[in-house]
């Protein structure tokens, strides 16, 4: 769960926030009878490697440097396919990436705010918004696919960044 404002990246134990969203892994697969493999968790623990959007091939890089015996692309992709389908990634369409969900496990709608500029996204869980949509698009009988809103604009470092270079 964010516990910050959106964008803000306070000093954490990162070590920490790995281990933590390792452990929800662990019980929301257990919970849903679901087996994280070695390979899963890895690449989970990859996707949370640096808060931000990681694609594919980025991982099969990561996962390759580990290991000489590398992991190929359609491996890598079952391993995403089943982390999301568990709830336990978010997929941004936009950036062709994943990022870790910071609330596996609770049923959650997801806005994802990405930054057209420095790709970085915040996750928001509006239930307003979650609300208002599905009752929009149930009255035009309308069925959408699970997964999150993905909404592009300018973080708040990149907007500050653009008057900057514009005011000169």
């Amino acid at each position: 769960m964010v516990d910050h404002p959106p964008f803000a990246r306070p000093r954490h134990d990162h070590d920490r926030c790995v281990t933590d969203a390792l452990v929800a892994a662990a019980a929301v697969c257990a919970a849903r009878g679901l087996k994280l493999t070695a390979l899963r968790q890895r690449v989970l623990e990859l996707v949370w490697a640096g808060h931000g959007p990681v694609g594919a091939y980025d991982l099969l890089q990561a996962l390759a440097r580990e290991d000489a015996r590398a992991v190929q692309p359609p491996t890598v992709y079952r391993a995403l396919e089943f982390l999301r389908e568990a709830g336990l990634v978010h997929r941004i369409d936009t950036l062709n990436a994943f990022i870790g969900c910071g609330r596996p496990g609770e049923p959650h709608g997801g806005q994802m705010l990405v930054c057209r500029e420095c790709k970085s996204v915040e996750e928001v869980n509006d239930s307003i918004i979650t609300g208002a949509l599905a009752e929009r698009a149930a009255a035009l009988g309308f069925l959408p696919d699970a997964g999150p809103l993905e909404i592009k604009g300018l973080c708040p470092a990149c907007r500050q960044a653009a008057a900057g270079t514009t005011a000169r």
